[in-house]
């Protein structure tokens, strides 16, 4: 590295004022910035507060914690594929088989993400931060393997401009910008991110009766008295849907939803660095699993009965959970609007899955619903406190 180091070093005159390229400094700056520690420290001999962590590291520790969703999403992506067209593969030709999928998807998106942000940091002069590492990652993830990768551009450029420099940039956004991208391919082209387009062919034909419908959505056409736990293991491949199936995530899917287990294990880094807010993300666990239980109750539909610690592991709950509606620029700041915020959350998804038969899926419009509503809440929260602490004052 000590050699592209020196490189670095040997350019930076050229793009410093005065010097040839002096309208790219910001590029050159935001790719030094990535690369490099940079040497600025404090002066004088004054007592400075000093933390080890900064925007780069806090992005990178949130990239960290979501490789083993994204490593298992691209093995199961393969398994999917074998599954549905009835051949045995082994582990490693499976994970190719996503790698394959996968990798051009990561690659446009932090493409045309980070191209965007240079091109806006050129033209406005300020500095590259590292707010898109974790976007341009969580973007891939959250889409289904068969997306075109020109509407993952589009996509991604939709909500770099509209839902975080329109705002002034990284810390500025009010709606979370992977979920924003999500939403505009789902009301712009419904048809490439719902319906049965969880698994990925690569052109081969499927076996005889298969479905690439998710648990969700074979939930939300289950009518009648028929029971929705016995839809769910009654589909084209036997007990496919079942409870382990969907926590460890061997379902269809987007391709780093499908595991509840790799989103919690990403939730423990986060948690132990201190950059996930754990109350965040158990109060959506809590919301979600206390509306399920209102609906057994109610039972009016096979939807409704459905048991509650089901909507825990379906669709992308715990990923929502974990990497979504924890994110500090969007979320709440005050510690009581935390569990506010997260209990929200958790019961809106239900109550959209349950009522909405046209989306069954509801974490993505229930987070960006409370993003917008986040402010609102730490508002009241910090005006009830500055209350009780004025009439402690008077008394």
């Amino acid at each position: 590295m000590k050699f592209i180091e020196d490189f670095v070093k040997k350019m930076k005159p050229q793009f410093e004022r005065g010097g040839k390229y002096e309208k790219f400094y910001y590029v050159f700056e935001g790719f030094e910035t990535f690369l490099f520690q940079l040497g600025n420290t404090t002066i004088g001999k004054s007592v400075h507060v000093r933390d080890a962590i900064d925007l780069k590291r806090m992005m990178m520790t949130v990239v960290l914690s979501m490789v083993p969703a994204l490593l298992f999403g691209m093995w199961n992506v393969g398994h999917q594929h074998y599954l549905a067209v009835g051949e045995e593969a082994g582990f490693w030709i499976k994970l190719l088989i996503g790698l394959k999928v996968t990798l051009p998807v990561i690659i446009v998106s932090y493409t045309v993400g980070l191209g965007i942000e240079f091109l806006v940091a050129s033209i406005n002069k300020h500095p590259i931060n590292e707010g898109f590492l974790v976007t341009g990652m969580l973007i891939p993830l959250v889409m289904p393997p068969t997306i075109p990768l020109w509407q993952v551009a589009l996509a991604t450029a939709f909500a770099v401009i509209i839902a975080k420099e329109v705002f002034g940039g990284t810390g500025m956004n009010i709606l979370n910008v992977a979920l924003t991208a999500r939403a505009f391919l789902y009301f712009a082209y419904p048809m490439q991110i719902s319906g049965e387009v969880w698994t990925y062919m690569g052109g081969a034909t499927a076996v005889d009766g298969y479905s690439g419908a998710t648990p969700l959505a074979v939930v939300a056409v289950t009518e009648g008295t028929e029971n929705v736990v016995t839809a769910l293991t009654s589909t084209w491949h036997g007990d496919l849907y079942n409870f382990s199936n969907m926590f460890f995530g061997f379902i269809p899917g987007s391709i780093g939803e499908t595991s509840a287990l790799m989103a919690l294990i990403g939730a423990v880094i986060l948690i132990l660095t201190r950059i996930g807010s754990w109350k965040i993300i158990l109060s959506v666990f809590v919301g979600a699993y206390l509306m399920g239980w209102i609906f057994n109750l109610w039972g009016a539909s096979p939807f409704m009965e459905l048991p509650p610690h089901y909507h825990l592991v379906m669709g992308g709950l715990a990923f929502g959970a974990v990497f979504m509606a924890t994110d500090p620029v969007t979320a709440t700041q005050t510690e009581k609007g935390k569990w506010i915020y997260g209990i929200l959350i958790g019961m809106l998804t239900v109550l959209i899955r349950v009522f909405n038969p046209a989306y069954p899926e509801g974490i993505m419009l229930a987070i960006l619903l409370m993003n917008v509503f986040a402010p609102l809440i730490d508002f009241y929260i910090v005006k009830a406190n500055k209350k009780r602490r004025l009439q402690r004052a008077t008394v």
